[in-house]
This record gives structure tokens, C-alpha cells and sequence, in this order.
């Protein structure tokens, strides 16, 4: 009996929809090879070259990680010993070394957002990927567009950029081109609906006393997940990615890892991903399932992290041998690898990992998990180069003020300068005090869990201040610092006497695997952190010269107290790295002119963004169902559908000086009839013989490691070998229609090799505005383009261009975009391609996406 209705039913822990009212994935098989177009031409052909002279077992252990805690990093694939090669290193995160020594802490990739500047998303990426190349890395796990931020207080938003799909996308690219031309891999994450930390994975979720046995659905309809989830990842496969990360949760009710619609059709058929998809960390659920619905590598390989059982290693072997997995899709998996390895130089550049992720000891156990082999591990390398200067910069460049009254750049001529609130400090135990800093102590500089990095120090607010006031001052200012957030009487005190009170307050997030406060990740809701209302509303009524500093993942509510009128200035700074303090007093001093835009809205109540978290079971027993029912309407989307005004709107940031639009000019481009694709792909290449099982047995002479993860056979009997009896040979019979079919595939209408059909990339409209500084200072401007597509199912205005340029006093400069067939595209389900509607279109230019004050209709254009 062949189940062609599900994916593989019978090998994997996938829940899939056995109700009419829970939403379903289709599967979509086979899962499409690697046809090296592009970019990826020559990468392509060394990866042939050297997979053709690969044994089965050798290209196995190209995709399967040695076990948790085995090697240094926090996966590591096996190696090629014959050839001297070693296993491939990945290695978190997405802002910096985690795990790591003399590596910097770099600002969390909502800062960068901030910003709005591609220039520093690239140098940030490449100082980054420099950084994971010298230690030995092979694969940065990062950057992130998985959660896109769906909802506000989602735990992991911060190291993603924005819930604008083309801020995000654009920051994706500019990350993932720095990282790769520093030679290492960059893996876009979590493909894809990643949303929120409640229900991730079962386990988790068992371990804060959920009664669930499978982890959440992301229920999200093909329109949506074109419009919005899959565009930023259709960057990213642009900018040339060389691995995608599969996701926890489940995707209508097929897991992520194992979807064969998000994986074969989406990512690999669709947009034509030339790279190879990475497991999520227990992400991995099915050995032949996961195989063939499009998965490339299983990190960190075990079933279990620590276990000695792995689905694919041995087990992939075994498939392979008995035929239930073609021989041309352990070929593909291995070139995919080999591909993305040669096309960022990983051969010219590459070093052994020279730290350890399990200990900051010198000498330790080799395979850590196990006690084995006890050698160096920690080399003590310095990768921080001049990197610091760079983190300062984004830091100031990503600080948004919110308000002013006049309150900055403070003069140097304070004469008693108040800061107010534990966030001003430091962490009594220190910057790394607390487990990939799953707490919310001191001062806060990045969020907590697998997106963190080890701090080589943290300039904190009240040291930059107090530095700075005293040294201008010749230690004439009295600065007096108070960062106990109950001392009510000593911060009144302390403000009364201000000639300034610098108050200091936060709200912290983070993965869920940590639990902080009884944050379980995602945030319990937008309020402050210890009691930091109540320092704010304390200080501004004992002094009428209050700024407020905030430090967060996303937005916080402040519609109690933003408008108050002691409270004179508002900055959120986010999660700047290392250099916190110094980028804040660049700011607040007046040497860099605040030009940062929020990148997200700023509402009046959690109940204004829609899209709640879902944080209790609804399904009984089984997997969770999240419905997206809020489609593409999330953040500035949703408040402009309802027509509610937010605290502060989606692109707002005020600025030392001010600036005026004008002249704005539409034109449109000559460019092809959009075309869709057709015609079929080649037969899928196998390279190499598979040959018999004596040829696969463990080797002799090799020690064997207790635990690791290794492909070859224990035995010529395969089922015996394999040591699962649902696994091996009674597989085959499970296997869904098509899902071994090497032959030449039909080619989907949207379907590009390089993000998708070509013609969506063709520029169709040229836009031209001017922008004049009118103010008295050098200033940055972020001119923000916004389309409205025009059909009653659309949103009132979307964001599709932007830029950040530096003007000075009186100049003007003239902006020049361009809007491409994409920009101006709706996914059409039926025909599943992209077409532009006959609505009217419309287009907005100004400096965020309420204050818009140039407009113009868009000519029609096909």
C-alpha cells in the first residue's frame, strides 16, 4: 500500500491533518536537484567533480552531524579522512560567536533594521563572518527572517529584523552577501512560519507543563506565505545563500523538516534554492521522510540531542542499499553541500575550529559529551580585529528618538546628571554572568538563547555617561547614579536634584529552551521590566527635564507615559552589542545625528497589532493549531486597516535637524512581457556507483567513539544493521507517490533559478524625489517609498523602496528607485504566479509610512 497522501505516514513523527477543519500541506515530490544555473556554475561543477569520487558512506557523512557535543561547534557534520578533509563546522549566531572567546558582541539584527542602511547590514555581515571564519567556522547559522515578527512580543524578533517583509529582505541579503564574501556559508533561518516560542517543540513545551505531544502548526494560506513570509527568503536565495534552516513548528500540520511542500515545491522548485537545507537543532523527525521531502543535512544528527541514534548516518546507508532512497538524491544532498561549500571559498579559506562550544577551559575531553580523547580545545584566538568601531557606529546609527523637546544633544554643561535605572549598569555577575544570557540583569545589549554571543566586555550607559560628562567637563559635573529599580525615595531624590535625570529602563525576550521571569521566551506582555514604569513616572515627577532610554526586542507600551510633559526626550536603542554606552552617548552628545527610523509600530495596546500568541492548547492532546487568519496584515498593515494611530507609526525616527520633500517624478521603464515558465527540467545526474553492503561496514582499524554518529553498517544484514524495524527495508512500501521519480520534472509558472521567475525581477517604474536638509546641522535622511496596490483584499500601503543618505544644511539630493514587477504583484492562487491586478496603483514617498507627503499614480504596466 503506498500512502501518497502523506508524507511517508509511517516514518515520521510529522501530525498530520486527519480532520476536514485543520489546514493540510500537500506533498509535492520528488524533491528537485541541483542544476548548478547562475551564479552557482562553477561552485556546481567542483561539487560534481568531487562527489563523483566519493563512496556512499562518504557522501552520507557529508549530511549527517556527528552528535550532539562531539566536536567542537555546536554541530559538526562527518569528514572525508581519505581526502583530508574534516567535518563541516556550524556554529550560532545570527549576531556573533556563541560558545566562543575573543570574538565580539555584535548588535541584534533589529538594529540593524533600524538603521536602514545596507551599507552597514553588508559590513556588519562580513566583520561577522570574519570573526566565524578564523575561529574555524564553516556554516554561520544566520542571518534571520524566521520569526519575520508576526506578533509583537513574539521571544525571538530581535535576531531578525523587521515585520516588514521588504525591510527585512533587503537587511537578509546585505547580510548574507558580507558573511559569504568573507568565506563562510551563511544559512538563512527558520524556513519557515516560525512565529513564536510557545510550542516549538513538544518536549519544550512538556517541560513548562503543556500535556501536548507535538509541536504547533503554523497554518498559513498560499497567498500569505508568497506576500509575506517567503519574500524576505526570496532575497536571500537572490543574494546567492548557501544553506536554509528548517524550522521547529510545523506548517499545516506537516513538520518543517519534513514538509515536502515548503521544502520541494516553495524553496527548492520554486524559488530555485541552489543551496542545501540544515535541520533546526531536534528539528529532524524522520529519516526517508525527511529525505525525500527536501532535507540536505540533520544537525546535530542525533534523534535525541546526546543520544547515540541517528535517522539518517547508518540508517541512510541503509536506505540507499535497499533502494528505498534513489541513489541521485544522496548525490544531490551531498552536492548541494559541496556546492555551497566551493562557491564561498570555504577551500581557500579554511582552518580547524580552533575553540570549543562546551568549555572555556584551555584543555578538555575532545567528544565532550562522552569524556573521550582529552586534548587542547580552546586556542584562545583573537578575531575581535577593529571591529568595535564598527558596533559603535551601528549602535548610534540604530538609536531612534522618539521624542524631543528640545531636551538634545545634551551641551556638556549639565550640572548634575542623574541615571536612573538598573538598565544603566552592569550584571553583578558580570556581562557573561548569566547562560547565554538567559537572565535580565543590568544593563540589556542583546536578547537571551541561541542567538547570543559571548561578550568580550559591555560599555555600559552609566560608565560612557559618567566618562564622557566628566571628561568635558574637567570633573566639574555631578553625576549620580542610582540603578536599584525599587529605591523609589533615592530616585526621587536623585531627580529632584537633576539638571537632567537619564532614566534607563528595558524589556527583555529570548528563545524558549529559557525561561525568565516566567517568560517562556516569547514576552508574558508589552509592558516594561522591573518596574520600569514606575521609575519613569518617578523621575518625571520630580524633575521636568526627563529622557527616557529603552532598551527591547520590539515595541513596549508607552501610552501611559510618553506624552507626559516632564518627559522631554525618548530614545530606544534596542539591543546595540557590546559597545551599548558609547553608541548612546554618541547620540545623546550630539556627535552623531540620529537617523534611525523604528522598524516596527508602536501601538497604544497589545490588542491594537492582532495576531496574538498562542500560548495554551487548542487542540487537545495533538499539535496546536496557530491560524494566520490575520493574512498579510501584521504590523503598520493591521493599524492602517483599521484606521488606528499608533503611539509611534512603522519608518518614524525624528532627527537633530530637519528635512522637506519635494518634486517627486514617476517614469515608466521599457521591460519584456512577463512570461511564465515552462518547459522541463534535465533527468536528475546520479555520480558514482553504490555498490554492496560488504563494502559499508565499519571499518577495521578505527576506534570507535561511544555515541558517534557514524554511516557505516554493522552488520551485511541491513535490518539488523540499522536496529529499527521501521526504518529499513519495510519502508519502501510507505513511500509517497513520485517521491523516487529521477525523471525529468514539469517546471512550475513562478519557478526561477535564482528566487523565481526572472521576469519578476525586471524593473518596471523609476521613481525620483528630492530631499533638502532645511535644518542647521549634517543630518541622516530615510527617504521610504510606499506602493498601494489597490485591490479591496490589499493592504492600504505597503513599503517597497528605501534608502539612508547624509545630507548637509541646505543641500539637496536627488533620490532615484526603481520598483520592479515583483513590488507590484499579488500571488494569484488559481494560476499559482505572480500578476499585476488592473487596480489602480499608487505610490507615497516621505519619511515613514504616516507622514507621506509626496504622492503620484502609477502608469499601468503588465
Amino acid at each position: 500500500m503506498k500512502l501518497a497522501w502523506v508524507e511517508a505516514a509511517a516514518l515520521t513523527a510529522a501530525s498530520v491533518a486527519s480532520a476536514a477543519d485543520l489546514a493540510y500541506s500537500p506533498p509535492y515530490y520528488p524533491s528537485p536537484w541541483m542544476t548548478g544555473d547562475g551564479e552557482w556554475a562553477d561552485a556546481y561543477k567542483r561539487a560534481v567533480q568531487f562527489v563523483s569520487g566519493l563512496t556512499l558512506d562518504e557522501k552520507v557523512n557529508l549530511t549527517t552531524g556527528s552528535g550532539w557535543m562531539q566536536e567542537r561547534c555546536v554541530g559538526e557534520t562527518g569528514g572525508i579522512p581519505r581526502l583530508g578533509m574534516w567535518g563541516m563546522c556550524m556554529q550560532d549566531s545570527p549576531l556573533g560567536l556563541r560558545f566562543s572567546d575573543y570574538n565580539s558582541a555584535f548588535a541584534a539584527g533589529v538594529n540593524v533594521a533600524a538603521t536602514w542602511d545596507k551599507r552597514l547590514a553588508y559590513q556588519r555581515g562580513l566583520a561577522m563572518g570574519e570573526e566565524h571564519r578564523d575561529k574555524g567556522v564553516d556554516v554561520q547559522l544566520g542571518p534571520v527572517a524566521g520569526p519575520l515578527g508576526r506578533s509583537p512580543d513574539g521571544g525571538r524578533n530581535w535576531e531578525g529584523f523587521s515585520p516588514d517583509p521588504v525591510l527585512t529582505g533587503v537587511m537578509m541579503a546585505e547580510t548574507i552577501k558580507g558573511m559569504q564574501d568573507a568565506g563562510v556559508i551563511a544559512c538563512a533561518k527558520h524556513f519557515i512560519g516560525n512565529e513564536q516560542e510557545h510550542f516549538r517543540q513538544s518536549g519544550e513545551a512538556q517541560g513548562y507543563g503543556m500535556n501536548v505531544s507535538e509541536s504547533v502548526s503554523s497554518n498559513i494560506d498560499d497567498k500569505t506565505m508568497h506576500e509575506l513570509y517567503m519574500w524576505p527568503f526570496v532575497d536571500s536565495v537572490r543574494a546567492g545563500v548557501g544553506s536554509v534552516m528548517c524550522s521547529y513548528n510545523q506548517v499545516n500540520n506537516s513538520y518543517g523538516c519534513s514538509n515536502s511542500y515548503t521544502l520541494n515545491k516553495l524553496l527548492k522548485g520554486e524559488l530555485g534554492f541552489q543551496g542545501f537545507v540544515m535541520s533546526d537543532w531536534g528539528a529532524h523527525h524522520s529519516g526517508v521522510s525527511a529525505t525525500l521531502a527536501g532535507m540536505d543535512m540533520s544537525m546535530p544528527g542525533d534523534v535525541v540531542l546526546g543520544s547515540p541514534y541517528s535517522f539518517w548516518g547508518t540508517n541512510m546507508t541503509i536506505s540507499v542499499l535497499n533502494g528505498t532512497v534513489p541513489e541521485w538524491r544522496v548525490d544531490d544532498m551531498a552536492t548541494r553541500i559541496m556546492a555551497a561549500y566551493y562557491k564561498v571559498g570555504r577551500d581557500r579559506h579554511r582552518t580547524r575550529p580552533n575553540f570549543s562550544s562546551w568549555t572555556r577551559d584551555e584543555y578538555g575531553f575532545e567528544h565532550f559529551v562522552v569524556n573521550e580523547d582529552y586534548i587542547k580545545l580552546n586556542e584562545r584566538v583573537n578575531v575581535q580585529r577593529d571591529h568595535a568601531l564598527g558596533i559603535r557606529k551601528l549602535g548610534a546609527d540604530s538609536t531612534v528618538l522618539l521624542k524631543n523637546k528640545g531636551a538634545l544633544p545634551l551641551t556638556h554643561h549639565e550640572r548634575f546628571i542623574g541615571i536612573l535605572g538598573e538598565d544603566a549598569g552592569s550584571n553583578p555577575g558580570g556581562a557573561n554572568g548569566c547562560d547565554d544570557r538567559g537572565c535580565d540583569n543590568g544593563t540589556l545589549a542583546m536578547g537571551w538563547g541561541s542567538g547570543t554571543a559571548n561578550f568580550p566586555y559591555l560599555v555600559t550607559p552609566e560608565q560612557a555617561i559618567q566618562n564622557e560628562a566628566l571628561y568635558y567637563s574637567s570633573g566639574q559635573t555631578n553625576v549620580f547614579a542610582v540603578t536599584d529599580n525599587w529605591n523609589k525615595e533615592k530616585i526621587a531624590s536623585t531627580a529632584s536634584q537633576s539638571s537632567v535625570a537619564l532614566v534607563f529602563v528595558n524589556a527583555d525576550a529570548g528563545e524558549g529552551f529559557i525561561s525568565v521571569d516566567g517568560n517562556e521566551g516569547d514576552r508574558k506582555n508589552m509592558t516594561l521590566w522591573k518596574n520600569g514604569e514606575q521609575v519613569i513616572k518617578t523621575a518625571a515627577a520630580n524633575c521636568n527635564n526627563t529622557v527616557v532610554v529603552i532598551h527591547s526586542p520590539s515595541a513596549v507600551l508607552v501610552n501611559d507615559w510618553h506624552d507626559h510633559e516632564n518627559i522631554t526626550a525618548i530614545l530606544w536603542a534596542g539591543m546595540p552589542g557590546q559597545e551599548s554606552g558609547h553608541s548612546l552617548v554618541d547620540v545623546l552628545y550630539g556627535r552623531v545625528n540620529p537617523g534611525a527610523k523604528t522598524p516596527f509600530t508602536w501601538g497604544k495596546t497589545r490588542k491594537s497589532y492582532g495576531a496574538p500568541l498562542l500560548t495554551t492548547p487548542n487542540n487537545g492532546h495533538d499539535a496546536p493549531q496557530e491560524d494566520f487568519e490575520e493574512g498579510v496584515f501584521i504590523d503598520y498593515r493591521t493599524f492602517d486597516k483599521n484606521d488606528e494611530k499608533p503611539v509611534y507609526e512603522f519608518g518614524y525616527g525624528l532627527s537633530y535637524t530637519s528635512f522637506e520633500f519635494s518634486d517627486l517624478s514617476v517614469t515608466a521603464l521599457d521591460a519584456d512581457k512577463y512570461v511564465p515558465t515552462t518547459g522541463k527540467t534535465e533527468p536528475a545526474p546520479s555520480f558514482g556507483k553504490v555498490g554492496k553492503a560488504a563494502d559499508y561496514l565499519f571499518p577495521k582499524g578505527i576506534r570507535r567513539v561511544t555515541q558517534y554518529l557514524y554511516p557505516w553498517l554493522n552488520s551485511t544484514n541491513l535490518k539488523e544493521s540499522s536496529g529499527d524495524p521501521h526504518y529499513g527495508l519495510e519502508a519502501k512500501e510507505y513511500l509517497p507517490d513520485n517521491a523516487a521519480d529521477g525523471s525529468a520534472q514539469e517546471r512550475l509558472p513562478a519557478s526561477g533559478s535564482n528566487g523565481g521567475n526572472p521576469g519578476l525581477f525586471e524593473n518596471l517604474i523609476q521613481v525620483t524625489a528630492t530631499i533638502t536638509n532645511t535644518g542647521t546641522v549634517v543630518g541622516d535622511e530615510v527617504p521610504q517609498l510606499y506602493v498601494s496596490l489597490g485591490g479591496k483584499d490589499d493592504p492600504v500601503r505597503v513599503l517597497r523602496a528605501f534608502d539612508r543618505a547624509t545630507i548637509y544644511p541646505g543641500q539637496s539630493l536627488e533620490w532615484t528607485t526603481t520598483l520592479t514587477r515583483r513590488d507590484l504583484s499579488n500571488w494569484d492562487v488559481p494560476s499559482q504566479n505572480w500578476v499585476i491586478s488592473k487596480a489602480p496603483k499608487k505610490i507615497y514617498v516621505g519619511n515613514s509610512s504616516r507622514n507621506l507627503p509626496l504622492s503620484a499614480d502609477l502608469p499601468t504596466v503588465q
